[in-house]
């Protein structure tokens, strides 16, 4: 027979649009931006799309996209190479330091979240598709708020950043807990869902203040109601599409899907230690 502990282990938070800066709207504005700068207008969506990634494979996303891609050799009459993405990232880079102190505010929900979690025993882990850098000037900020977490994993500190499983396994290892199918990945990317999905963890996609959203507070209270339910239920496919385990629509109702969580990893190993 073996014996494990029946629970939760360790939840591992995305930053931008899970825990802070509401609608993820830091990266996307600076996204358009430095494409505008080198005379390519992306919209709102094609800067969003990638949300997850690797900044540099974020940019490198952007451009292998048909209609970008086509305006870009129209105008510069040649297929962007590296260096154009090197060049687009060191644009990208100060740009968003300088705005990140203003978009660094927790979610309504995420400290009290995470207090309630780690009142549990479940530690607390994030991955992040920005740089140490970039997570330098966030996590202060949101520390000194009351949002306080157990381990930071950046995207730089790895082979490859999302949907790679290496920053979840190196939290795993910060943190000194296992196996990773006691672990839950929280975040409101695609990316976000398949990273824990190909670390071998349940998986919650978060919907209102996240990017697949995309609309900040501001905009959830004055859109229209059906409008907004449509728009909440294609988040919420998309999500289980990829192979979500939950989706909720804020992080407030994510004690309770631990509870469920609990509860079904209690059955399992029941069930595996009568075997």
């Amino acid at each position: 027979m073996r014996h494990l502990d029946n629970h939760v282990k360790a939840v591992i938070f995305d930053w931008g649009g899970t825990l802070v800066d509401y609608g993820c709207m830091a990266p996307v504005e600076v996204f358009i931006e430095i494409f505008n700068r080198k005379g390519i207008e992306i919209t709102l969506k094609e800067a969003r799309e990638p949300m997850g990634l690797e900044k540099m494979d974020h940019i490198r996303t952007i451009l292998n996209m048909n209609r970008i891609n086509n305006m870009w050799v129209e105008k510069y009459n040649r297929q962007p190479d590296e260096q154009d993405i090197h060049e687009l990232y060191g644009t990208f880079e100060p740009i968003l330091l300088e705005k990140l102190p203003q978009y660094s505010e927790p979610v309504p929900g995420a400290i009290n979240s995470v207090n309630h979690l780690k009142k549990l025993g479940i530690k607390i882990g994030t991955t992040t598709g920005y740089n140490r850098k970039m997570m330098e000037v966030v996590a202060p900020i949101a520390d000194k708020k009351g949002l306080k977490v157990d381990s930071i994993v950046t995207s730089d500190e790895v082979p490859k950043g999302r949907p790679h499983p290496w920053m979840c396994y190196q939290n795993a290892i910060n943190l000194q807990v296992y196996p990773m199918s006691q672990l839950v990945k929280v975040g409101d990317t695609v990316n976000d869902i398949i990273e824990g999905i190909n670390a071998g963890m349940w998986t919650v996609g978060i919907i209102k203040g996240g990017s697949e959203l995309g609309l900040s507070e501001d905009q959830i209270k004055n859109v229209e109601s059906v409008q907004l339910n449509e728009s909440i239920k294609s988040v919420e496919r998309k999500f289980y599409e990829a192979g979500a385990d939950f989706v909720i629509e804020d992080i407030n109702e994510l004690t309770d899907v631990i509870d469920r969580i609990n509860d079904m990893i209690e059955t399992e190993n029941l069930q595996l230690n009568k075997k």
